[in-house]
């Protein structure tokens, strides 16, 4: 008899589906709060020691810096801490998106209280301090770079490629010459499931027990590849799983003689394949809310130079306008992404055409697909389908298994037999 407890093991689902970062993120912005809380501390006591109103009136804005950063620094920690909570049906990874939702109505309102002003300004002009405005100015570009620096973990995005390796990096195949001429490999995946095809340009293929592909993938694991003749190219017997990003170590035999090379296979499109559902949003409106407050301190050092220097007092208050249209339209964009994923909205179209042809490669029938954001880097699935075999939920639960951003999947089969005749 199994034991019950071993049964609830197996059929219980994770459903933690927050970001792999997700504690990285929580820290760095906290960090940020400090400096910011630090930098906002100093700027009032030194105010109100020195006798300046625009050094008090700098640090009381950095107050509303912080509270906006508190905001998505409250969201990590609150998703993080309730993670295994079973009452949230779908784990709490959306908890940065409702955050970033906020930012985006906080950052829209700024953008109208700066535009307001601006225009206030414009139509009556105000004296200036320049000798302390210019200073303070800086002092806020200072901190908004400090803080960009630290939200984006201190270093930039690069990719390092061992130099050994063939590099490709559009739709081409790759071409392994031969004395004789050459054989071109790539993935193949035009409105059927991804494989390796092998294709050449001379009087024969190689035959298929001479091709071998090994994938090795950036977390270490391996899978071997043969091939099957299709007349007139070779076929891997294997899908290829997704992602589409590995090394590919490549033996063929061919005309007596014997090729090792290493290719790389990088994603095509990445941004439009993943970045859609693998973004953060909370650590997204993070940054947008850092670098609206730098973009505008960098107007700001302008305007008040240019002013200074000829007199231009409308230089101020025009470059606090075109700031306040610059959030105004990055607010735009996060709330309309955050509001999509709040919505449920299909994040990842392209992966929506992935899913149906998965599942329709063997004749079998897609009547209702629904696909959903659960968190950064996770999508739900409820895949409905229509088969006159005799397969179950598990045999299609197994083709979506290649899929690693599908975090949460539910399938229903519909069994019909198909009329003789």
């Amino acid at each position: 008899m199994t034991d019950a407890k071993t049964i609830s093991r197996v059929a219980r689902h994770d459903h933690v589906f927050l970001a792999e970062n997700h504690e990285k993120a929580e820290r760095r912005t906290w960090a940020v709060i400090i400096l910011c809380s630090v930098m906002m501390i100093a700027e009032i006591v030194g105010g109100a020691l020195f006798g300046s109103l625009a050094l008090v009136a700098d640090g009381l804005h950095m107050s509303t810096h912080a509270g906006a950063l508190l905001l998505a620094a409250l969201a990590y920690t609150y998703a993080r801490k309730y993670a295994n909570d079973r009452s949230f049906t779908f784990g709490t990874g959306k908890f940065g998106d409702l955050a970033g939702y906020s930012s985006a109505i906080v950052l829209a309102m700024i953008a109208l209280l700066i535009g307001y002003e601006a225009v206030s300004r414009l139509l009556a002009p105000v004296a200036i301090s320049f000798n302390e405005a210019i200073p303070i100015a800086v002092l806020g570009l200072a901190v908004n770079v400090a803080s960009v620096w630290l939200l984006s973990g201190g270093h930039h995005h690069g990719h390092d490629h061992p130099h050994s390796h063939d590099h490709h990096h559009g739709e081409e195949p790759h071409r392994i010459e031969f004395g004789t001429g050459a054989i071109e490999i790539e993935v193949f995946e035009d409105n059927v499931p991804p494989r390796f095809r092998v294709k050449t340009e001379m009087a024969a293929l190689p035959a298929a027990s001479d091709v071998t592909i090994e994938t090795v993938r950036p977390d270490g694991s391996r899978q071997l590849f043969s091939f099957e003749d299709r007349e007139g190219y070779l076929e891997s017997r294997d899908e290829i799983p997704e992602p589409h990003a590995f090394v590919a170590k490549v033996r063929v035999a061919h005309a007596g003689q014997q090729q090792d090379h290493q290719l790389e296979f990088e994603e095509h499109d990445h941004e439009a394949a993943h970045g859609a559902y693998h973004r953060d949003n909370n650590m997204r409106a993070a940054i947008v809310h850092v670098l609206a407050d730098a973009g505008v301190s960098v107007m700001v050092i302008v305007g008040l130079l240019l002013a200074r220097a000829f007199g231009w007092l409308w230089m101020d208050p025009l470059a606090g306008l075109i700031g306040a249209l610059v959030i105004a339209n990055w607010s735009v964009g996060l709330l309309r992404d955050t509001g999509g994923i709040l919505l449920d909205r299909t994040p990842d179209p392209r992966m929506a055409e992935k899913v149906r042809v998965a599942i329709e490669s063997d004749g079998d029938q897609v009547t209702d697909l629904h696909l959903w954001r659960l968190g950064p880097g996770h999508l739900g699935a409820i895949v409905s389908v229509a088969t006159s075999g005799a397969r179950e939920a598990a045999h299609y639960r197994q083709r979506l298994a290649r899929f690693a951003g599908l975090s949460h999947v539910t399938v229903e089969v519909q069994h019909f037999h198909r009329a003789n005749g």
